[in-house]
């Protein structure tokens, strides 16, 4: 796609040729493709105490998770070029004085846990790679409402420019993880999983921000474990008939991935459990669906869970799915079971409230020394 092509600086945000760029154009060096997407951009201390002082923090990166085809750059550049369409930012152009540079401000509007500001970087990088960011907190850390988390300065028409981009990803990654660092505290000693209820095309930094809040990553597709659902199983005429398949299928494949099967009653449990001691067998992880059976008063009954946990006696990985929320987790975790999965970490997400402001007084007092305000 010619979108994604970002080859030519200024190429997805080019006004229009018969635009008037003499005198409201972008900063000579936008929209550069940056070297590293992890590099950290911070401002220099002589620079921050004369625009007042903030305690800058070095940023611990976790980086996403891995995958074979998924390209964040690109994923980037759509988000920038559906936003800059064919003209680019027209209002911008019309009112933001060419070469102006001002700070602007992230600032929490909630509290909850923040997530995005290695992916901001990188946006702020594709926009223009001269833009200075500087964070005093870090992907992970729990903010109160009101703090001012973060800043950026220089070319005022490329930070208007990436400003919706940046807070697009950024609030729905802060939301994914703040939901996610709840049901993970709530769930241990469990580990919780997210799985593939993602938006499309945001799979990957939706489980970016799964892994920042505290939780773990279920499979990322289709290509990187076995996952024996019931579909599967009347297809192949039953659980030991699928788990034939899977270990025939691995085995002529010459493939080692983990492999899980779908089980939704203590006879199904029972039925793996005979196929696995009578074969030998890839099988790592048993789900345990919808063992978890709500109740009128909205409690829940777990007793099947448990048990089903007990029948398994540690010899492969459990994983609890169905009917888990942030108020029946804790009762999940205390089952024993491995793992908690939960696809409303991400199809259900609640965006965390953040802003970016820019400085006012220090964009006139620099328009007026230079004479563009």
């Amino acid at each position: 796609m010619a979108i994604l092509r970002l080859s030519t600086p200024g190429a997805l945000f080019r006004p229009p040729a018969d635009a008037n760029t003499s005198t409201f154009q972008p900063c000579a060096s936008s929209f550069l493709i940056p070297s590293s997407p992890f590099r950290k951009r911070s401002l220099s201390m002589s620079a921050v105490e004369a625009r007042g002082s903030m305690m800058p923090v070095e940023p611990i990166v976790l980086k996403p998770p891995s995958h074979p085809t998924y390209d964040l750059k690109a994923v980037i550049a759509l988000a920038l070029a559906e936003d800059a369409g064919d003209r680019g930012d027209v209002t911008s152009l019309a009112t933001v004085p060419s070469n102006m540079e001002v700070e602007a401000h992230f600032i929490a509007k909630e509290d909850g846990v923040i997530a995005g500001i290695a992916l901001a970087e990188m946006i702020f990088d594709q926009v223009d790679p001269s833009l200075k960011v500087e964070w005093s907190t870090r992907d992970g850390n729990y903010i109160h409402k009101g703090t001012k988390f973060g800043k950026v300065y220089g070319c005022a028409h490329n930070i208007v420019v990436a400003e919706r981009v940046v807070l697009n990803f950024m609030q729905r990654m802060s939301g994914i993880a703040t939901f996610s660092k709840a049901m993970a505290d709530a769930a241990y000693p469990a580990c919780v999983l997210e799985t593939r209820k993602t938006a499309p095309c945001l799979r990957l930094v939706d489980k970016w921000a799964v892994l920042i809040g505290g939780g773990k990553n279920h499979r990322m597709g289709l290509f990187d474990m076995v996952m024996i659902k019931d579909n599967h199983i009347s297809i192949a005429g039953g659980v030991a008939n699928a788990l034939k398949g899977v270990d025939a299928f691995l085995e002529q494949k010459s493939l080692k991935l983990p492999v899980e099967v779908e089980t939704r009653t203590l006879q199904e449990v029972e039925e793996v459990l005979d196929y696995a001691s009578q074969n030998r067998t890839s099988l790592t992880r048993i789900m345990l669906d919808n063992m978890v059976i709500p109740l009128p008063d909205g409690d829940v009954d777990v007793t099947m869970l448990k048990e089903a946990v007990e029948m398994i006696d540690r010899r492969y990985e459990t994983e609890a799915s169905g009917n888990v929320s942030l108020e029946t987790v804790k009762k999940v975790g205390e089952t024993g079971v491995t793992y908690i999965s939960s696809g409303a970490l991400t199809h259900s997400v609640k965006a965390l409230d953040i802003s970016l402001k820019i400085d006012t007084d220090l964009a006139l007092r620099v328009g007026r020394r230079t004479n563009r305000a």
